[in-house]
């Protein structure tokens, strides 16, 4: 296994990436309870309009395959992660895109090897660790922009899950919400991978905005679930 997860391995690690998006193109790193790839972020990025047009028909063409994924240049998470005001930030770094799992049998697509990838906004971004409290409650993270949104579930302690999943809401937040950021819980519902949103679920939830006093009623329909890891997640390396 890569990732590059495997500790006998001594070229550096990367931190490869789940790409979902087909009207904008979001990354999801794909963590470990180990550094370096103890932390969960979410990136909204752009490519050159010629490489996004390839992706978006490489999508169109292969309907049946959810999972893409991303495998970058070496990348140091303090520079990728840092904020835009800090000089030493980085916003660019290059990428190979494939359909499906790299780790796994994933097909590199054709035109999109060692392409540059620019970061126009971290949407999320934690590092896993002592201090941080697991949510009772099923806890995700909304983003995308209307009317595309994805959950990704919101990552903390072992055991844990990985899950990310399309998503159609009624009454959503406003986009200026979406941009300071939205927890959304699903309240009765346990924090563990048995309890996750399936797909074609519909249920009533939470959103909470940044930096807001209350909270939004939310009715949700889940889309297609494009990821979910549970053994990588359940326990700490």
């Amino acid at each position: 296994m890569n990732h590059s997860h495997d500790k006998h391995k001594k070229e550096e690690p990367r931190h490869n990436m789940l790409v979902v998006g087909e009207k904008g193109i979001f990354l999801s790193h794909l963590p470990m309870f180990m550094a370096p790839h103890n932390r969960q972020f979410i990136l909204d990025v752009a490519l050159a309009e010629e490489k996004s047009a390839i992706y978006f028909q490489d999508r169109q063409n292969h309907r049946d395959t959810k999972l893409y994924t991303l495998e970058p240049e070496v990348l140091q998470l303090k520079t990728l992660l840092a904020p835009a005001s800090d000089k030493s930030a980085q916003r660019s770094f290059k990428g190979t895109i494939f359909r499906g799992h790299l780790e796994r049998g994933g097909t590199r697509i054709e035109g999109l090897s060692n392409i540059p990838v620019n970061v126009k906004n971290i949407v999320y971004s934690q590092q896993f660790g002592p201090g941080l409290d697991k949510s009772d409650q099923l806890e995700y993270i909304l983003f995308g922009k209307s009317p595309e949104f994805f959950l990704a579930h919101v990552i903390a302690a072992p055991p844990d899950f990985d899950q990310i999943l399309s998503v159609t809401i009624e009454n959503g937040p406003a986009a200026d919400e979406i941009a300071r950021g939205v927890r959304v819980q699903i309240p009765g519902r346990r924090n563990s991978a048995s309890q996750r949103l399936k797909e074609g679920e519909t249920t009533q939830a939470q959103g909470h905005v940044t930096g807001a006093h209350q909270f939004l009623d939310l009715r949700l329909q889940a889309g297609v679930e494009f990821y979910l890891e549970e053994r990588e997640l359940a326990a700490a390396m």
